[in-house]
């Protein structure tokens, strides 16, 4: 006869982490390129949308799956942003078209738009765009903290209403760039706007990006239509994302100088290697079946404690499936009642 033991806990007294499934290698590590881990690949005849891809991280996503032959839309929300970008693919005669359309995450309508405007097969859908650590508490359109209401909830409505193309593809994957800026800041279900609690920017950003976490693991329950969603950290890289920080948290950080030079520092990343972990996630056939995992470096994240010190990994917070369906549940009743 068996029985269910108890839980067994750590000499500490702690629980231990929760059983996974092995952790997800590859050959390519943090120093490797976007071209890096697609090279070989066909993606002729696919249609991807890179969410932000007119710069940046996105710009260099889109580069690589238009490289191996996608149809890639960049949606950005002004489009003459993404004329350089589409004049330079042109002139280089790739092998895969690029169109880019309009699209303003934190604006419901034009989400609906992007979307009831779609009549293909959608095999990549990667939500790119973001804002990081606005200053001052600012809302939406719909009255949504604005970081929440673009990194989150804009790249939900967009999935929702893209899932009719992505379930037409039959094995389409989500692509999900998340921070790890998540790891200090669990969603807040009882005040996700800072309604009530005071408002810090890099909580609410950290918040967001653990929201988009909780959204590739809630997105499980599409698994049986083909389509598997998985997050990741592309790790530190200075793009035009830092817009917002001012010039005294940039020096803190140590890539500012005195003189308002700003350069990166030896660990961090170009736009490309940055880049490289997204379309892993988007591409490579390691990745058939995987969903609701997260990724950074082009590998499968260690899980870590919230009391753990040490820069990566993924927060225990960011993988819950409860606190997923929970998610999921608020997400779709905030686009129902606005």
């Amino acid at each position: 006869m068996t029985t269910n033991p108890s839980p067994r806990t750590t000499r500490d007294g702690r629980r231990p982490l929760p059983a996974v499934p092995a952790p997800l290698t590859t050959s390519f590590g943090a120093d490797a390129r976007a071209r890096d881990v697609i090279e070989g690949a066909d993606l002729t005849g696919r249609r991807a949308v890179v969410t932000g891809g007119a710069s940046g991280l996105g710009a260099e996503t889109v580069r690589a799956l238009a490289a191996a032959g996608a149809e890639v839309t960049v949606a950005t929300r002004r489009v003459e942003s993404a004329e350089p970008l589409l004049a330079e693919l042109t002139a280089a005669g790739g092998a895969g078209r690029v169109h880019v359309r309009a699209l303003d995450l934190a604006d419901l309508s034009s989400v609906d738009a992007f979307a009831n405007a779609w009549r293909d097969p959608l095999d990549i859908l990667v939500a790119n765009a973001g804002i990081m650590a606005l200053p001052t508490r600012t809302l939406g359109p719909r009255g949504w903290e604005m970081q929440l209401a673009t990194n989150y909830l804009g790249h939900f409505a967009l999935a929702l209403g893209l899932y009719p193309a992505l379930r037409d593809a039959c094995s389409a994957r989500i692509v999900v760039v998340s921070s790890g800026a998540h790891r200090g800041a669990p969603f807040d279900f009882g005040d996700p706007h800072f309604e009530r609690r005071p408002y810090d920017p890099w909580t609410a950003y950290g918040q967001s990006k653990t929201a988009g976490a909780l959204f590739a693991v809630g997105a499980r329950r599409w698994a049986a239509d083909g389509i598997t969603a998985n997050a990741l950290n592309p790790g530190y890289i200075l793009t035009g994302l830092q817009r917002h920080v001012d010039d005294d948290t940039m020096r803190a950080f140590g890539v500012m100088d005195d003189q308002g030079n700003v350069k990166p520092l030896p660990y961090y990343k170009t736009a490309e290697q940055g880049a490289s972990t997204s379309v892993l996630l988007a591409a490579s056939p390691l990745l058939d079946g995987v969903t609701g995992r997260y990724f950074e470096d082009n590998g499968e994240a260690r899980t870590v404690r919230a009391e753990d010190e040490g820069p990566g990994g993924v927060a225990e917070h960011a993988l819950d499936p409860e606190a997923a369906d929970r998610l999921w549940d608020y997400a779709t009743s905030a686009l129902r009642t606005g």
